[in-house]
């Protein structure tokens, strides 16, 4: 059956009518003005951290105008293309505009989604700290293999990445990583990643190739900034310092360079080796455990609200996917049933669909 293109044409600028109004363009453009003439005061950096904070979200409010407008544009541009091709019936022509049509429709449904992402840090960066669990080598090879995943999928969609910190096992793959993902609603998209994931494969150590099972956790936190008042006092953490290191040992930094602070109250603990200098990694370092505790302190406050409601489902639980290699191919969200039969792509970073399903998820449960 032959597409109506004039028919989707129609509905996905009504799709994406609704979704301006939800983002509300007047209201953001009023606050990029308002932000643009704070970011613009010659006595912004007096306060390097507020600055940090106008000009941070400054960024994030025009790339959302930027990217509605943008969109508005392609999808005005594919009829004219159409008819352009119809009336020349030029195939090629034809074919790239019916591809721009395709791209402009995982835009706007991109952008839909997104508009589903209203929690109070949904906003902002975020810090992925991915641990190896249950398995041993095993294990650990599936953490660095989840790192490698986030890492592309941070890569398709062009979100920048910092690597904070990687400690890496003795025979294979890492103990565990902490990196910040910095995007508009970076948190937002990758919160609902969170949780414990499940590989069941032939075993590459075993030399009776046997099924093994393995577990690595992820835990996603927002960036804390300047106005979420997380006082950390000095007696209450314990720093440590070594020396940084990569694979099999070999030596990133000839001094104690590395930082690594245990938060006594609560027994967090975090690390940074990507700076130079024991002060960066150290104000890194204390970057990273304000985040744990604001993730922390929000999820006591949702554990109060979940007790009054008698709720106890609160949590996203253990295991939330299974990613089967063997005896066959699957790759199942174990919360929205989600589930897809090539594991390959999803591991190089093909999560849109799992992101997307597990948002919806989300704003349907209330979780």
């Amino acid at each position: 059956m032959a597409r109506d293109y004039a028919n989707e044409v129609s509905e996905l600028s009504a799709t994406l009518s609704s979704v301006e109004q939800v983002l509300n363009l007047p209201k953001l453009r009023k606050e990029f003005e308002k932000l643009e003439t704070e970011a613009s005061a010659p006595n912004l950096w007096d306060d390097p951290a507020k600055a940090q904070a106008v000009t941070s979200k400054l960024s994030r409010v025009q790339a959302t105008i930027n990217k509605v407008m943008s969109i508005r544009r392609k999808l005005e541009d594919v009829p004219l293309l159409l008819e352009l091709a119809t009336a020349e019936n030029d195939q090629v022509a034809q074919a790239d505009a019916v591809k721009e049509l395709d791209e402009v429709t995982k835009l706007i449904r991109d952008l839909e989604v997104q508009t589903l992402l209203s929690g109070e840090y949904d906003d902002r960066d975020c810090l992925v700290t991915i641990r190896s669990e249950a398995g041993g080598v095993e294990a650990a090879d599936w953490a660095q293999m989840l790192m490698r995943m986030y890492l592309r999928y941070c890569e398709r969609h062009n979100f920048k990445v910092d690597v904070l910190e990687t400690s890496y096992a003795e025979e294979a793959g890492i103990k565990s990583t902490t990196f910040r993902v910095s995007a508009p609603y970076a948190y937002g998209t990758l919160s609902v990643e969170q949780g414990t994931h499940r590989l069941v494969r032939i075993s590459p150590f075993d030399s009776n190739s046997r099924r093994h099972t393995s577990f690595a956790g992820v835990e996603i936190v927002p960036v804390v900034e300047q106005s979420d008042h997380i006082d950390i006092e000095e007696k209450d953490i314990r720093v440590d310092v070594y020396r940084s290191s990569g694979p099999g040992g070999q030596g990133v930094n000839t001094t104690d360079s590395a930082v690594r602070i245990t938060h006594l109250p609560t027994g967090i603990v975090v690390s940074c080796q990507n700076e130079r200098s024991q002060i960066q990694n150290r104000a890194t370092a204390m970057a990273v455990l304000q985040s744990k505790l604001l993730e922390r302190r929000r999820q006591e406050e949702r554990a109060k609200l979940d007790a009054l409601k008698g709720d106890n489902s609160g949590s996203w639980g253990n295991q939330m996917r299974s990613y089967v290699l063997a005896p066959y191919q699957m790759v199942k969200d174990l919360r929205t049933n989600f589930e897809v039969g090539n594991p390959s792509a999803v591991l190089d970073g093909e999560l849109d669909g799992f992101i997307e399903a597990g948002i919806k998820w989300r704003k349907s449960t209330g979780n």
